[in-house]
């Protein structure tokens, strides 16, 4: 295999099995993977300096199309009613078949890690088959100094090749559209699917599974700290407000979206934020339009004019547009990612019925 970049010597793609006659690139930078990118025709260049790629027929995640690996480790721990089941032997077959389909593709790699804690850090290598999603998980995950990548050991891999179509009588799938995660080997397959958002989120899939585990709660929220250290901790759907209200600029912002909660405190999973940009605005979030007006950030399914300007008013390829950028990108972001345990828990319900006051102070048994 040809190869570029910087990795552990002892730790190339064939360490999971995967060899190819194309080009391995290892742990590229920003700049770099903008130029494969617009090489190979899967971005264009904003005129402020951000990069926007298409994820074509999928726009968001494809739940429906998640199956985690049913054995006997994994039987008695996941809750299978809200869980899709696949077989040990039917994710061996689409492994196998991912190797086979990797064998003639230039290949992207990031070795990252997803766990501001160091004593729960889980080190997660990223292989992907699009130059974009490779800085997309870079901007996402944390990411070592260049002198740890000499030495780092993934304990979980991601492969994702969206040009892979799985074949549901083959595989166990629903459609050609495939995330497959086991627990145990801790290997995730994308498969189908260009949108970026499925990469990041197995990482917090594997989390959930192995941090519970270690008395860590982990947790679909934001997170940021005051002053005086009184770190608060912000729950809600996709969309209730997550990222707009943790990016105060009042407050250290800790994360937006994905934290555990152990012995020690809260801390973040990512190393970056991956904001709604639909309607937005310098006016109303200030500290999030800045992202999309630097080089660096990635901006998905955002509409263009003809002088490359973002229109973060155009829905027309979906309202789940997005950008994706790192945690520092932000000006008064923790370098640590890591607070206390929090004071104020806040719950974004986004009530459109009219049934709770736009704020209400809950008592412990009402929450």
């Amino acid at each position: 295999m040809s190869e570029a970049g910087k990795r552990n010597p002892d730790c190339a793609i064939d360490a999971i099995g995967l060899k190819t006659t194309g080009m391995v690139r290892y742990n590229l930078g920003a700049a770099e993977l903008y130029e494969e990118a617009i090489r190979r025709g899967e971005a264009r260049l904003t005129a402020q300096g951000a990069l926007v790629a298409e994820t074509g027929q999928h726009t968001g995640r494809s739940p429906k199309d998640k199956f985690v690996v049913r054995d006997e480790a994994t039987e008695p721990h996941v809750w299978w009613d809200n869980n899709k089941a696949i077989s040990p032997r039917e994710f061996e077959t689409l492994l196998s078949d991912f190797r086979a389909h990797a064998a003639d593709k230039d290949l992207y790699v990031q070795d990252l890690v997803g766990g501001a804690d160091a004593d729960l850090k889980l080190p997660t290598r990223v292989i992907t088959e699009f130059a974009w999603h490779s800085l997309f998980i870079r901007n996402l995950l944390i990411r070592p100094q260049a002198a740890e990548l000499e030495r780092f050991l993934p304990d979980m891999t991601i492969i994702d090749l969206p040009s892979f179509r799985a074949d549901p009588a083959r595989h166990g799938t629903r459609t050609e559209t495939v995330i497959a995660v086991d627990l145990i080997r801790k290997i995730v397959l994308i498969g189908g699917t260009s949108y970026a958002g499925e990469m990041k989120k197995s990482v917090f899939t594997m989390l959930n599974y192995l941090l519970p585990q270690k008395s860590v709660m982990p947790m679909h929220c934001s997170a940021n700290e005051g002053p005086a250290g009184d770190a608060a901790v912000f729950f809600g759907l996709s969309g209730t407000g997550k990222t707009t209200l943790s990016a105060d600029p009042s407050r250290t912002l800790i994360g937006d979206d994905e934290h555990g909660w152990g012995p020690h405190g809260v801390f973040n999973f990512e190393g970056g934020c991956y904001a709604k940009t639909i309607r937005l605005s310098a006016e109303a979030e200030p500290e999030i339009f800045a992202t999309t007006q630097r080089f660096g950030t990635v901006l998905e399914n955002v509409v263009l004019d003809a002088g490359r300007v973002p229109d973060f008013n155009d829905g027309s390829l979906t309202e789940n547009t997005r950008c994706a950028y790192p945690l520092d990108f932000i000006p008064n972001a923790s370098k640590t990612g890591r607070a206390g345990h929090p004071k104020n828990i806040i719950m974004l319900t986004a009530d459109a019925f009219g049934v709770m006051p736009p704020i209400a102070k809950l008592t412990p048994a009402q929450a």
